[in-house]
């Protein structure tokens, strides 16, 4: 647990101390956040990136945030099954939540077909986005603010 909070602490020091503009920074690190909570395994890395230079943010913040998420991944499933429930009840009319899972009536060959999409897909991708959004939203004041007083004050040199 030590080990894993001395990395956490480089990685914010990385952040900031990077040479750009607030606004980059705090973007790069919005962008991150928001591509970390969506279910695009394997993706999100290269949409964060990408993303942040359409938008000319901090690459560097976006790929060290986005990859922040892989700190928890023992609790991917609660997290995954948190954004299908949200998509879920977003995409039923009337509202409503799923069915409690259950594996016993799960194949192998229904999991493969591009439909399984439509049904399990497209609720996990609107509840991550729904979850992202304003965690995103979050992640940029927070970091703005604390960059931006950075700015004005440097930081004490590295041990």
């Amino acid at each position: 647990m030590k080990m894993l909070l001395e990395h956490l602490a480089r990685l914010w020091r990385r952040l900031l101390e990077l040479r750009d503009t607030p606004h980059a920074i705090a973007g790069g690190v919005a962008i991150g956040m928001f591509f970390g909570f969506t279910p695009l395994f394997g993706l999100k890395t290269l949409l964060s990136l990408g993303t942040a230079w359409v938008t000319r943010c901090s690459k560097i913040a976006a790929v060290i945030v986005v990859s922040l998420h892989d700190v928890v991944t023992p609790l991917w499933p609660v997290l995954l099954r948190l954004e299908y429930d949200i998509g879920y009840w977003v995409l039923s009319s009337p509202h409503h939540l799923p069915p409690k899972l259950t594996m016993h009536h799960v194949k192998l060959a229904e999991m493969l077909q591009w439909t399984t999409f439509l049904h399990v897909g497209l609720p996990l991708l609107i509840g991550g986005v729904l979850i992202a959004a304003p965690a995103a939203a979050v992640a940029y004041v927070v970091t703005f603010a604390i960059v931006s007083r950075r700015t004005r004050a440097p930081l004490p040199p590295s041990a």
